[in-house]
This record gives structure tokens, C-alpha cells and sequence, in this order.
């Protein structure tokens, strides 16, 4: 048995849809913390399970039978939030019985991980001290944080800001790690450990290809991170190198060459 978590977000949607694709429904358990939002799943033969990480006991019941486990972190980032969560989560796992657990990590885990992303380090602790064979997905953060609508509000003002310091980075399409999460579900002989990046870009060459894609001149303006909005601190953490190192696994997991910048581009301005 398949248990999915998460499936009401958007990657664990991806997920779970994917693995539909190559496994009988009657093989797939998805657990979410309202079961309504996922009823198109359980009427299509999915068991839809109950489980909320802040509930210890829905989550034993939730885990039940699991053969494989895909953990999907979450998204809760207030401080000591996850850990808490995400323990609840492993003693579950361990209480069920589960086989072998797939957990979404985050890029920089094993190391000295920045703010929030350090949330992943003490799971993947956890993870390793629980004695349940597992597999780590390292995932590099959303293409799409960069590459969204917002793009056309460039194309109309000629220019695309920038705090990265025109430093490398490795973001990777969310329905590519989607996928990625499916593919390591199945088969056997899988790492402890997967780096899941995309193909490696600066802000300076999205904005070289916003303009090739909408024909129009789009130039790069470096600028303080103070002054890019919301989206200030992916910058800075894009400067500090955090994203800069490229790696195949995304690409040998999902079977195919992740989705480039030019693709994604293309599918905001013209889709």
C-alpha cells in the first residue's frame, strides 16, 4: 500500500496523481486533514484517510498498512511548528509499521541550512534515528517563485529587478518535483538521499529570455533586496549560494530532462 500525505496541496496532488498512472487506485491510500477536500480521489477507488499532523492517534490510523510512506513536510513555518509536527509524524510511522518513508526535504538539509529551511534538518534526524529505511528528497525551492504572471508586469515596464547579485540558481518546476516524489515511491534500490535542482540560471538570463519569449527588451536591473516586495528574501537567499550547484537526479528520477527556463517562461506569457 501507497500512503500519500498532503494530497490537497499542490505538490501531493502531483503525487498522487502521478502514481495513479502506474498503480491500481485500490494500491493508494491519500490522507488529508479534511477528507472532503479530497473526495474526487476516494471516488475514484482511493482510500481517503483521515490524518492530521498535529494528532498523533490520525495518523497511526492514517499510516495503516503503508508498504510506502510520502511524507510531505509542513507547510506550517512558524517557529518549532514542523518539528513538532513532523515528530508526530515519524513516531506515527514508526507505530504503524511503515515499510519505508519518502520525506520532502529541502535543498541544504545536511548541512548548515538557513532560517526555516533548518526545520528539515532536525527531520531528517529524526528520520535517521527512527530506524525506518527512508529516502530524502531534497527539493531546491518552486520555479515558479521566479517565474510566474508576475513576469508580464516586467514585459510591461522593460526591466526585471533583482537582488540575487547575479549569482546562480537551481529552482526546479513544482510539477516536476511532484513527480519526482511519485517516481520515489516505486521501484527499489533508491539513494538515502535525492538533490532534486533544476537546470541552472541567473535572474540576469530570465530576463534575457522573458525577452526572447515576449518580444519585447526586458532589461535586468540589479537592486537591494529590500526593494523586491514579498519576494526579497528568495533573493537573498539566492545570493548567498544556497541555490548555485547544479545536480542530475531531478532529471534521472523523473525520466526526462526537468522543464528549462525557456519551457516555463513560455508557458506564463503564452499560456
Amino acid at each position: 500500500m501507497y500512503v500519500i500525505t498532503g494530497v490537497t496541496g499542490k505538490l501531493g496532488r502531483v503525487a498522487v496523481e502521478d502514481l495513479l498512472e502506474r498503480v491500481p487506485a485500490g494500491e493508494v491510500a491519500a490522507v488529508a486533514r479534511d477528507p472532503r477536500k479530497a473526495a474526487d480521489l476516494a471516488a475514484r477507488g482511493v482510500d481517503v484517510r483521515r490524518g492530521d499532523y498535529e494528532d498523533p492517534a490520525s495518523l497511526r490510523e492514517a499510516f495503516a498498512g503503508a508498504d510506502v510512506l510520502l511524507f510531505v513536510s509542513s507547510p506550517d513555518i512558524t517557529p518549532g511548528a514542523r518539528p513538532r509536527q513532523h515528530g508526530n509524524v515519524v513516531e506515527a510511522a514508526v507505530a504503524a509499521g511503515v515499510g519505508r518513508v519518502v520525506y520532502t526535504s529541502a535543498i541544504g538539509a545536511d548541512g548548515d541550512a538557513p532560517g526555516f529551511l533548518a526545520d528539515h534538518t532536525v527531520t531528517e534526524g529524526l528520520l535517521a534515528g527512527s530506524g525506518l529505511p527512508h529516502t530524502f528528497l531534497r527539493n531546491t525551492f518552486y520555479l515558479e517563485a521566479l517565474v510566474n504572471p508576475g513576469l508580464r508586469a516586467a514585459v510591461d515596464a522593460g526591466e526585471l529587478l533583482g537582488a540575487d547579485e547575479g549569482v546562480p540558481v537551481n529552482f526546479a518546476a513544482l510539477a516536476d518535483l511532484g513527480l519526482a516524489a511519485s517516481r520515489a515511491l516505486t521501484g527499489d534500490r533508491h539513494p538515502t538521499a535525492y538533490e532534486l535542482r533544476g537546470p541552472v540560471f541567473t535572474v540576469a538570463d530570465l530576463a534575457r529570455t522573458v525577452s526572447e519569449v515576449s518580444g519585447k527588451d526586458v532589461a535586468y536591473r540589479p537592486i537591494a533586496a529590500d526593494a523586491v516586495d514579498e519576494a526579497g528574501f528568495i533573493h537573498q537567499l539566492i545570493a548567498s549560494g544556497l541555490f548555485s550547484e547544479p545536480s542530475d537526479d531531478l532529471g534521472k528520477l523523473i525520466g526526462r530532462p526537468p522543464t528549462s527556463l525557456r519551457e516555463a517562461v513560455e508557458a506564463v506569457l503564452r499560456g
